[in-house]
């Protein structure tokens, strides 16, 4: 069972090649948030339940955070901690893995851990200083997934644009399975730090067909004297001038971020300018959180918004996203988008990512081109062209 990031989805396919054979039940928990701990707890006393014979093994950000609490629960039988979560030895496995199970977009961890100080957030302390997989190792590795039938990989990672290979960069990633994997039909970013996008980055974004126009930024608020008290390192005017440029050079990119709601000290104003890049960023594809204390971090010692406030900020806040969504679903209609068939068999995603529906099943990884003739608030509606 995973929950959390991108790369935890990543992670676990890897975990589920090594532990292939074994009768385990692994939890690969997520620490971001208070509700994220508990819902941790929540899922291995419900694998528990369904796997009362299993070896229960526990790993991840939120057992790393509190390994002794987790340790207590009569439920748990081993932790693995996030630094050995990936090694065969943690799992029993020998020799070399194949590449996991692979299914029609691919969440490939290439960068974990993370060398900032955010004052909200206790992943650093979960995952450790920010470290990269060799190009040279992930290169046949997606080049293996391709082989496997897979279409599209979305690169994950903590704190992905810090990714580096000696002096190699993420675009120096990008573009060596560009050069050297010509099957690959689509590449993804995971979330990315609008501080970190470099001309090269930027490049590979707005001119290269193979890089997916769909861009997700780490922007957490709109308002300046927050993204401070935060440690972010990009202002407003940063984030606004970034995805002016982004559209500028690729017009059908679509823009999805990461905001939070309610951070300490937050007044009704700051507030408000979050709510206001929604529409300024032209964020279509938003995840929005209530501002969550996690112990030890410095922002838990900031003065704090009450619960309820945040709750109600971070509802107007997905209401806004939503309004948004919706709007540019609608523009699409008439289009004629190629999309990478799903599970069940009736979807996919184009690739600006909106969710196309289709009239009746097709094989799954098979490459659909459609007329979208429908949009509704939250996905499109398209027949085989």
């Amino acid at each position: 069972m995973t929950l959390g990031c991108r790369l935890n989805i990543a992670e676990s396919e890897t975990i589920r090649a090594l532990a292939a054979g074994r009768d385990v039940a692994v939890v690969n928990g997520c620490g971001v948030t208070n509700r994220a701990v508990k819902d941790t707890r929540a899922a291995i006393r419900r694998l528990r339940r369904a796997r009362p014979h299993a070896e229960l093994i526990v790993t991840g950000c939120a057992s790393d955070m509190d390994r002794a609490a987790f340790a207590a629960m009569p439920e748990v039988d081993r932790i693995v901690a996030n630094t050995a979560k990936l090694l065969p030895a943690s799992w029993g496995a020998r020799g070399n893995m194949a590449p996991p199970r692979a299914h029609t977009r691919a969440f490939v961890a290439v960068q974990t851990g993370c060398d900032h100080a955010c004052t909200f957030c206790a992943i650093p302390s979960g995952r450790g200083p920010s470290r990269s997989e060799p190009i040279a190792d992930l290169v046949p590795y997606v080049a293996g997934l391709v082989t496997a039938g897979q279409r599209e990989v979305v690169l994950s990672g903590v704190d992905l644009t810090s990714y580096r290979d000696g002096g190699r960069t993420v675009a120096d990633l990008i573009e060596a399975l560009l050069a050297q994997v010509p099957g690959l039909d689509r590449i993804r970013l995971s979330s990315i730090d609008p501080a970190e996008v470099d001309e090269a980055l930027f490049a590979l974004l707005t001119q290269e067909p193979r890089v997916m126009p769909h861009v997700h930024l780490s922007l957490q608020a709109g308002n300046d004297l927050t993204l401070k008290r935060m440690k972010r390192r990009h202002s407003r005017l940063d984030a606004i001038q970034l995805v002016e440029r982004l559209k500028a050079a690729r017009p059908e990119i679509a823009i999805g971020a990461d905001l939070i709601a309610g951070f300490p000290t937050e007044d009704d104003a700051m507030a408000g300018e979050t709510l206001a890049i929604v529409d300024e960023c032209d964020i279509v594809h938003a995840h929005v959180f209530p501002y969550s204390p996690r112990a030890g971090t410095p922002a838990a010692r900031m003065p704090q918004v009450a619960p309820d406030i945040a709750k109600a900020r971070a509802d107007r806040l997905r209401a806004a996203s939503a309004a948004r969504k919706a709007a540019w679903l609608a523009t699409l209609v008439g289009s004629v988008q190629p999309i990478v068939i799903e599970k069940p068999g009736d979807r996919g995603h184009a690739p600006n990512f909106a969710e196309v529906r289709l009239p009746s099943p097709h094989a799954i990884g098979a490459v659909i081109t459609a007329t979208i003739t429908h949009a509704t608030d939250t996905h499109l509606i398209g027949h085989p062209a």
